[in-house]
C-alpha cells in the first residue's frame, strides 16, 4: 500500500500538473470527472484508464477507499475525458487482476506489478459525448 505522505503529495502537487493535460489526445491520461457524495461538489481526478471490451479498466493505485471510486459507486454514474474524447461513465465494479491486467501494456503492466497494485476497477462506459 502507498504510505499517506505520498498519497497526499500526488493529490496535491502531482494531480493538479497532471490535469493540465490529461484526457487531451496526446496524454496517457484520463480524467474523471465525479460529483462528490457529500458535497455534491464537481472533482476532477487523473488517471489511467484502458480499454477493455467497451469498458474501461483502472488501476486502484490506493485501494478501493479513494474518492473518486467511492463518489461514483454512491452516484452510479460520471464523466471520462480520455483521447480529447468525452464519455458518459455509469456502474464501477472492482474486477480479479488477472482479468484486468493484461488490458495494460507490458510496461504498465510491470509498473503496476512493482508497485504492488492489486486492485482494479472496471468503469462501464455508457456512451461517447458529441
Amino acid at each position: 500500500m502507498v504510505p499517506q505522505y505520498i498519497r497526499y503529495f500526488n493529490r496535491d502537487i502531482l494531480n493538479r500538473l497532471a490535469l493540465r493535460s490529461a484526457g487531451t489526445r496526446r496524454s496517457r491520461l484520463a480524467v474523471v470527472r465525479h460529483v462528490g457524495r457529500r458535497s455534491g461538489k464537481w472533482y476532477e481526478t487523473p488517471l489511467l484508464a484502458v480499454p477493455l471490451g467497451d469498458d474501461l479498466v483502472i488501476a486502484l493505485t490506493y485501494w478501493p477507499k479513494v474518492d473518486w471510486y467511492r463518489n461514483l459507486q454512491a452516484m452510479g454514474q460520471g464523466m471520462l475525458l480520455c483521447g480529447g474524447k468525452s464519455y458518459a461513465i455509469g456502474k464501477t465494479e472492482r474486477i480479479d487482476q488477472a482479468i484486468a491486467l493484461p488490458a495494460f501494456s507490458p510496461l504498465q503492466r510491470c509498473m503496476l506489478r512493482l508497485l504492488n497494485i492489486r486492485h482494479f476497477a472496471r468503469i462501464r462506459v455508457i456512451h461517447p459525448e458529441p
